[in-house]
């Protein structure tokens, strides 16, 4: 006797397909009988394949939302360089004018002695 092959029918772990356009909707008979109204709506293939396609567009979107973080990190980074520097300057000219303001004072205390 050669084994025959059987038609399987997909479960949740392995399914037939992949695609929800192409999966069985769920049925409403319940083998457990469950009181009217206590189960959750049954799952329509419109409503997994907008899941789906939702779910890929955020997949798709995930790179240019870090990018866009690495970016802002990065502005970040370069602006706080820039205030940096400008702090460095405004110190350099502040030793600067200080220098000049004690040159300047000495020189007019030499040319009252004088």
């Amino acid at each position: 006797m050669s084994p025959t092959r059987t038609k399987r029918i997909g479960t949740i772990d392995r399914p037939q397909t992949h695609d929800p356009r192409n999966q069985a909707p769920m049925s409403t008979v319940t083998t457990t009988r469950e009181p009217v109204g206590s189960a959750t709506q049954d799952v329509t293939i419109t409503g997994a394949n907008d899941s789906r396609q939702n779910r890929t567009r955020e997949m798709q979107l995930i790179p240019e939302a870090l990018a866009r973080a690495h970016m802002h990190d990065r502005m970040r980074e370069a602006e706080e360089g820039r205030q940096a520097e400008r702090l460095m300057a405004a110190r350099r000219m502040q030793r600067r004018a200080e220098r000049a303001s004690m040159r300047a004072r000495r020189a007019l205390a030499m040319a009252v002695m004088h």
